[in-house]
């Protein structure tokens, strides 16, 4: 199994805040999200992601987020098998020190 590209927090906040376009999904529960998420990312429960394949562009890299960083590992290599470009936010949310929207 090939790795998963991963980028942490601080490096995402980073680029959020030079004002770069990047493709967000949070994979968490209804219930966690409405805690907050990142500024911009769109909302696609873990379990569904099989059944939302179609609003994935083969072309574009998306960055995963969960609480912890462990669900969004999952989703990424779930997706990386399918030939998709994807990157892991290490630690998850319990590390984003960055802007949430509620």
């Amino acid at each position: 199994m090939e790795p998963i590209n991963v980028i942490s927090t601080e490096e995402l906040e980073k680029r959020l805040e030079k004002g770069e376009e990047l493709n967000l999904v949070d994979v968490r529960e209804d219930e966690e999200v409405a805690q907050g998420m990142i500024p911009g990312a769109k909302h696609i429960r873990m379990g569904t992601i099989p059944e939302n394949l179609d609003q994935f562009d083969k072309d574009k890299e998306y960055i995963f987020i969960c609480r912890s960083g462990s669900r969004s590992e999952n989703v990424c290599y779930y997706l990386q098998d399918q030939g998709y470009k994807v990157r892991n936010m290490t630690g998850g949310m319990m590390n984003w020190k960055g802007e949430v929207v509620l």
